[in-house]
């Protein structure tokens, strides 16, 4: 029998629980994956952070007003394990994405394949790389926001720890908000062990309502880490302008 933590990590992503996955993201908009990343792969994702080729910018975020730590985009080529990552999520997503689409009533839907959803981004004036690699220290914290770079919005993104809570550092727990029409706004803390990945709607998600569908606002954040360090890799399926 072959052990999981030994797949490469497109077979990671087909091993995973999609039945669950995908029902969790209709119901509340947000799906985790536990286990996607062996604690080898995390802590090679975490070494990229100072290899400052693999990267097109770097980002303090209490210089934008955007909470405090940094982040970093990654450049093309993406790092392999990127790469394969956003490659293999994508067509388990896909579908969804076109299902949500279809519900909130607008006529774009996303080809089965990533790389012809880049293309579409490319043509369109978005050809910069978004995956990113964020490392927070004690005080550090994300405010709620949403990653929209240009008129090109996949709807739904992957956020995969590389640190184990309670050991690398204490606090910085993963939020999520969500905004329905008329109502107040609904938190929720999603948990994660070194190496899960979280699904999450990037800007909006439908939801059933007893007139029928109508849309909910969603934003993620970082609650303020209390002591050592935080590092995470996000998959962004759309390209920025």
């Amino acid at each position: 029998m072959i052990e999981t933590n030994d797949l490469p990590v497109a077979a990671r992503v087909r091993a995973a629980d999609w039945t669950a996955a995908t029902a969790a993201l209709d119901a509340a908009g947000w799906a985790v994956l536990p286990g996607l990343l062996p604690a080898a792969a995390c802590e090679a994702a975490v070494a990229f952070y100072s290899e400052a080729s693999l990267f097109r910018s770097h980002v303090q975020m209490a210089r934008h007003g955007f909470g405090r730590g940094e982040y970093r985009y990654f450049a093309y080529p993406l790092p392999p394990l990127v790469a394969q990552l956003r490659a293999a999520l994508y067509p388990r997503l896909a579908p969804v994405a076109n299902r949500w689409h279809e519900r909130m009533g607008r006529e774009l839907r996303f080809p089965a394949d990533h790389d012809d959803y880049l293309a579409r981004c490319h043509a369109a004036g978005q050809a910069r790389p978004t995956p990113l690699l964020l490392q927070y220290g004690p005080g550090d914290y994300n405010c709620l926001h949403r990653d929209l770079y240009g008129a090109e919005v996949f709807p739904l993104q992957v956020a995969v720890l590389l640190s184990a809570p309670g050991d690398d550092f204490t606090g910085g727990e993963f939020v999520l908000t969500e905004q329905r029409p008329r109502m107040q706004s609904r938190a929720a803390v999603v948990p994660l062990g070194k190496g899960d990945a979280v699904i999450f709607a990037v800007n909006e998600r439908p939801v059933a309502g007893s007139r029928g569908d109508y849309r909910v606002a969603m934003r993620h954040g970082v609650s303020e880490v209390r002591s050592g360090a935080r590092h995470t890799l996000g998959v962004i399926f759309h390209d920025a302008a």
